[in-house]
């Protein structure tokens, strides 16, 4: 059933993790909802006592800022059993335990897309810095005289072949940018018909055959158990030699300890990452030692346009779900039916 409001009074909750005000404005605007902020350190009583009569619960995506104790798993969900509706603020939802909240009726959204462009932008960033030393020129500036430009040669990536490990949202928006740069696109998606990773602008192969035509691989997988530790050494040592190696997508998925050995023994020409086993890696982390290897901390999604977006996506999701209606981005879509029920018995 759906109607213009919730019937009921609706309960959502958000921890007071930094958020896009628009959120607010949404669910402040939505009649029915009552919106309470919880503190996620200081006082785990009244955060506690928050969830337990919540109905929807926003959570934070960011799995090294979210405290444990605040992760949607099968412990935290057997405390409140008035919740119906979860969203993760990001495309990704390592916080959250799906199999747990779809056994438990609990409708999971994400964000996918919401912050793409960003993602697409960053990812072109970090190939650029690393194959033209945009770094290594910076600090030898800063620090150094009496060096040659050639000292600082860099490539080219017009005419290059890049791979994108995963063709979703994201990885659709760095085949597009691709074109403009030149650059012929393959693509590795087992969840996608050939036909449709086409019309997204990639070529489809395998991944053996990804990591052996490649100039660039490029990740934009989510982590799941079916990925995690996919990129290891097996696979860095697949990869073309002088290849470049980017990651926006999620710690895990790639083995750090592998990366080091390829780039310190010159099979890899140099490396663009975002995104840690570790956020942020330790200072001490190898990898961060190596020149040809350009760092962030996870922030490819982190713009005030992207954060905006996904906090809005995140706002209307939920509103629409509390008014029965079926959310566009359900990562458990099988649960629909039942958490539709549960829905319109809100109390």
């Amino acid at each position: 059933m759906t109607t213009a409001t919730p019937r009921h009074s609706a309960r959502l909750c958000r921890l007071d993790l930094w958020l896009n005000p628009v959120f607010d404005e949404i669910i402040g605007a939505t009649p029915g909802i009552t919106l309470s902020v919880l503190p996620a350190t200081g006082d785990d009583a009244r955060t506690l006592a928050g969830l337990k009569t919540a109905h929807a619960y926003h959570v934070s995506a960011a799995k090294d800022e979210l405290p444990r104790q605040w992760f949607v798993n099968a412990e935290l969900i057997a405390q409140c059993p008035d919740l119906v509706c979860v969203s993760s603020g990001g495309a990704g939802y390592d916080t959250i335990d799906v199999a747990a909240c779809t056994a438990a009726g609990i409708a999971v959204v994400n964000q996918a897309g919401g912050n793409a462009e960003s993602v697409a932008e960053h990812t072109y960033a970090l190939l650029l810095a690393v194959q033209r030393r945009i770094v290594e020129s910076h600090n030898r500036l800063r620090r150094d005289t009496g060096f040659s430009r050639e000292d600082l040669m860099g490539h080219e990536i017009h005419g290059s072949v890049i791979g994108l490990v995963g063709i979703g949202k994201i990885g659709t928006c760095v085949a597009r940018i691709a074109q403009g740069f030149g650059l012929r696109v393959i693509a590795h998606d087992p969840l996608l018909e050939a036909a449709t990773i086409r019309s997204r602008g990639a070529e489809p192969v395998g991944l053996d055959e990804l990591l052996a035509q490649s100039d660039i691989v490029s990740l934009h997988c989510p982590l799941d158990a079916s990925t995690r530790g996919l990129i290891g050494a097996k696979a860095f040592a697949a990869m073309k030699p002088g290849a470049v190696f980017v990651s926006t997508a999620r710690g895990g998925i790639h083995d750090e300890d592998a990366l080091h050995d390829a780039l310190r023994n010159g099979h890899l020409r140099g490396a663009g990452l975002d995104v840690w086993e570790q956020e942020p890696p330790e200072r001490s982390a190898p990898l961060l030692a190596l020149d040809n290897v350009v760092a962030t901390f996870h922030t490819a999604g982190v713009t005030h346009e992207a954060r905006r977006s996904v906090a809005r996506s995140s706002a209307t999701q939920l509103a629409a779900m509390l008014r029965g209606e079926r959310p566009p981005q359900l990562v458990n879509p099988e649960v629909w039916p039942l958490a539709a029920k549960r829905i319109a018995t809100l109390t």
